[in-house]
């Protein structure tokens, strides 16, 4: 996206035009004095001169390339001297704010967030495969300005602001949310949130990168991450704790993906909160527990036994076998992994054997 096309149009004045680190447009000899030029002095010496001296005449004023330049009386259009004095000042300082693109705090309140506040509310509140109709180029332009005008600091501020009131919001709704929901709906809110991130730190990208990163030295995605975790997270966390493993001790009382979903956003929440729930966070997220060693073998088995015993006694018999011979397998690959090239030898010499047999046969048979 070109610069030039997030900034307004300026004049046409003839002069080359320059940048300062604002981005603010300067004429080549100062604001606005592209439009008057070299001869403002000169034109209102002028007309002072031609006043204290009774002029009856008055002296028109007419733009020729950008450049207010004077006219000799008597034509069709002139101005008396003073008026058109006032008018070359007023020109000047109504003209200037304009070539400038200079944005007040006043602009900043009643005009550009009030764009960015609205395209927040759409974005935090939006379900998954919702059309949005929003302009992303013209937040990302609203923002860009706003940083290009010294209007950072107050932009970061409304944007964690209006994010924590929707969180708090936002948990509010899930305490009063009945035990046989309230998993499901913190994964949505989990969910949602989440997904919106993936579009409000694009859009403040250049506020994350010229005032965050440079002068807060923090990054915008990690701030409002744990805003979640402050305001949801934490304040729930006790209560959706037990009721995960009362879900993961009965089978499917919800979906692996809801479980999935709500485990691993909690280890990027906060990773210390996996001692809470070892086991549980280590179905989902590798190398949470040690590595299993051989001595403990026994009591791996006796852990996939009892899963196998509650599997058969909620009727689940064939899955408990199923997961049964899994066990074993695993239980055999890791105890006998020292033994892996007896076990192919023997492998190999039954397949043998069974080869001879076979040829044995058909040679008797014929």
């Amino acid at each position: 996206m070109d610069e030039e096309s997030m900034e307004e149009e300026g004049g046409g004045g003839g002069e080359p035009m320059m940048d300062d680190q604002n981005h603010n447009n300067w004429g080549a000899g100062g604001y606005g004095r592209h439009l008057l030029g070299s001869a403002a002095g000169q034109l209102g010496d002028r007309f002072l001169r031609e006043a204290a001296a009774g002029t009856p005449a008055g002296t028109e004023l007419s733009e020729a390339n950008g450049v207010l330049q004077g006219c000799e009386p008597g034509g069709a259009s002139c101005k008396g001297g003073a008026g058109a004095i006032a008018a070359a000042i007023n020109i000047n300082a109504s003209t200037s704010k304009f070539l400038m693109n200079v944005i007040t705090i006043e602009d900043y309140k009643s005009t550009y967030w009030p764009k960015l506040d609205s395209a927040i509310d759409q974005l935090l509140t939006q379900s998954p495969g919702d059309y949005i109709p929003i302009s992303y180029e013209q937040i990302y332009s609203c923002v860009y300005k706003c940083v290009c005008q010294q209007h950072s600091e107050q932009m970061y501020s409304d944007l964690i602001k209006k994010i924590t009131n929707h969180l708090e919001r936002v948990s509010k709704e899930l305490q009063a949310s009945p035990p046989d929901l309230y998993i499901e709906r913190f994964n949505v809110a989990l969910g949602q949130y989440m997904g919106a991130l993936q579009s409000i730190v694009p859009l403040f990208i250049y506020m994350n990168k010229f005032y965050i990163e440079t002068k807060l030295n923090r990054d915008l995605r990690d701030d409002l991450i744990k805003l979640f975790t402050e305001h949801v997270a934490e304040k729930h966390i006790y209560n959706l704790m037990p009721l995960l493993l009362e879900a993961q001790s009965t089978p499917f009382q919800i979906t692996p993906s809801t479980m999935a979903n709500i485990v691993k956003g909690l280890y990027t929440l906060r990773p210390e909160w996996v001692q809470m729930a070892p086991a549980l966070f280590s179905k989902f997220i590798p190398n949470i527990l040690p590595p299993a060693v051989e001595s403990e073998l026994q009591e791996y088995a006796a852990q996939d036994q009892k899963l196998q015993r509650e599997l058969m006694q909620n009727g689940f018999t064939r899955i408990g076998q199923l997961l049964g011979s899994i066990s074993l397998v695993k239980d055999l690959n890791q105890g006998m992994h020292s033994r892996g090239d007896q076990s192919r030898k023997r492998a190999g010499e039954e397949l043998t054997y069974n080869g001879s047999s076979t040829c044995a046969s058909s040679r008797g048979y014929r």
